[in-house]
């Protein structure tokens, strides 16, 4: 298979090696830099978008920003056949849904929910992708192909199920980690507890400013941040009323949401136990 990946950032640039292993893979990108990564690789480094022409593509790969996406399909569009196969990897699909409806060539639209800030890329066994209903079947098998090989579990949504999904999945652990940063001082704090939360803040923090307000500005991200909100005031609530029964009410249901039965997980050893 012929295949052109348009944007080599991580995501990208992952996409593109493992994709080489197998098939013919050339890449662009406007940030000549990133292209370094496939110095001694059996990958084309394209000059302009106009070498798209002489990959011939049976499948382009659109990995560039969200905010970028439809812009870069539209100028590689004159350098491609009308059976090329045309994918994206956007985090957020709201704006994709009635540019594919539109638009001639067959797509597959897809998420891969992993990246290299807390996944290791190189064993994905049990990490998840989303593949948009009503992908084009043959970019759909070849795909499947590709992320089952790698041991990935694959998921099929609509273009809304999806962006509902990942208000839920992306916003929620976004705004915690964010609201953990906001309140953080510079003062050296003892112990596990205090030490995970720095850290995972700290990688969420390190995404691609884009990848952030792709996340944030999800149409849906807002009433999950409203349900926050609501649930922050419920235990201000509690606290200040020193409602011991109404707070064990609230613990129970907490670890209830968390899966956990009684005399197991956190009743069994808690947070503050190393």
């Amino acid at each position: 298979m012929r295949i052109v990946v348009l944007g080599v950032g991580h995501m990208g640039a992952w996409i593109a090696l493992q994709l080489s292993k197998a098939h013919d893979v050339a890449v662009f990108d406007i940030k000549k830099e990133r292209l370094r990564v496939f110095e001694k690789k059996e990958v084309t480094v394209l000059d302009s978008l106009e070498g798209i022409s002489l990959h011939t593509p049976d499948i382009l790969i659109n990995a560039v920003s969200l905010s970028k996406t439809v812009s870069a399909f539209e100028s590689a569009f004159p350098f491609i056949g009308k059976d090329c196969i045309i994918a994206d990897i956007a985090s957020i699909k709201k704006d994709l849904a009635p540019f594919y409806e539109k638009g001639d060539f067959p797509f597959v639209s897809m998420h891969p929910m992993f990246g290299p800030t807390f996944a290791n890329m190189d064993e994905l066994r049990d990490e998840s992708v989303i593949v948009i209903k009503g992908s084009d079947k043959r970019g759909v098998d070849f795909f499947k192909t590709f992320f089952e090989g790698l041991g990935l579990k694959i998921f099929h949504y609509t273009f809304d199920e999806h962006d509902r999904m990942m208000a839920y999945s992306l916003t929620i652990p976004f705004i915690s980690s964010m609201s953990f940063a906001a309140c953080v001082d510079r003062v050296v704090v003892p112990g596990t507890t205090f030490a995970r939360h720095m850290k995972i803040a700290r990688g969420v923090l390190s995404e691609d400013t884009h990848l952030l307000s792709e996340i944030l500005f999800n149409p849906y991200s807002l009433q999950e941040v409203d349900k926050i909100t609501a649930r922050l005031e419920y235990l201000k609530h509690i606290i200040r009323s020193r409602d011991y029964e109404e707070l064990e009410r609230l613990l129970a249901s907490l670890k209830a949401n968390l899966g956990w039965e009684k005399g197991k997980g956190i009743e069994k050893k808690g947070v503050f136990d190393g």
